[in-house]
């Protein structure tokens, strides 16, 4: 079955850049793999590998692709009937709480990429297609190929969209408008609109090309200090959601601890050597 690929990009010393398998990750190979259509046990495998890769010292980056006609076709909705349906509960305020249970536990499968400090690259081609939208609103960054096409899918199957779309992608793009008619109307956004919109920063023309800069782009990444990356991950994230006093106080108490690292001896010192920082070793966190 088609699948959707994760890779974690590890820095290891001395300077040299690998891409690897994002360990114990669900149904390994060359990459970690998640099924193509969303089921909720690879939901569940998804938290449990993010939650792994945030704490994995030698990971630096990920990069999220698909392995077969397109990026992602959405939730599997046949598996997931049962629940959706014909929840359980005695009554209504049962049922409920226990709908609410389940569509929370839906959306920390793309909030934990969100939360997981490491910057997290989609590069998408084909489809994407509803909870596809979930997940790449979650990234850090999007590239896309020219066969590349989004739809905010949910309102053709008779709901709004409760995982990330709707709360994300008015943040990614910054045009309510748009975001509106994409999710009333289901509509294609190609790529170049999709560009357009800022909701990917590069196109590509094909699949290839674009892995390979997806890969490059996290290869460069993980050169860096991961204090430093780390750190402005975490710091873009709070900026987002507070006031710019609130974020500022924020920075400085983030950076009163933070600015106490060899790393920003050791980027100085390559400054003035006039060496690439993939040729110094950072120590992971």
């Amino acid at each position: 079955m088609p699948s959707l690929n994760m890779a974690a990009i590890c820095a290891r010393p001395p300077g040299f850049l690998q891409s690897s398998d994002a360990r114990d990750c669900p149904n390994g190979g060359g990459h970690g793999g998640f099924s193509q259509t969303w089921r909720p046990a690879e939901m569940a495998e998804m938290v449990e590998c993010f939650k792994k890769i945030a704490q994995d010292a030698d990971c630096r980056a990920v990069v999220i692709s698909g392995s077969g006609k397109m990026f992602s076709a959405g939730i599997d909705l046949v598996d997931m009937a049962s629940d959706l349906l014909q929840p359980q509960g005695e009554d209504a305020a049962r049922i409920s709480w226990h709908l609410r249970r389940l569509i929370a536990s839906y959306q920390e499968t793309f909030s934990v990429i969100e939360k997981c400090p490491k910057p997290v690259i989609a590069a998408i081609h084909g489809g994407c297609i509803g909870a596809g939208v979930d997940l790449i609103t979650a990234c850090d960054i999007r590239y896309c190929a020219q066969d590349a096409f989004f739809q905010v899918k949910e309102v053709d199957i008779g709901l709004a969209a409760d995982v990330g779309t709707l709360q994300r992608l008015p943040r990614v793009i910054g045009n309510q408008s748009l975001v509106n008619e994409l999710a009333f109307t289901a509509r294609k956004m190609m790529a170049d609109e999709a560009l357009g919109s800022g909701l990917v920063s590069r196109v590509f023309p094909e699949k290839e090309v674009m892995l390979d800069a997806a890969f490059a782009l996290a290869a460069e990444i993980s050169s860096k200090s991961p204090v430093a990356v780390q750190g402005t991950k975490i710091n873009l994230l709070y900026s987002r959601d507070h006031s710019v006093a609130d974020s500022l106080n924020y920075a400085a108490s983030w950076n009163m601890s933070m600015l106490q690292t060899e790393d920003i001896v050791k980027s100085a010192q390559a400054a003035m050597e006039k060496k690439e920082l993939k040729n110094i070793t950072f120590s992971n966190l």
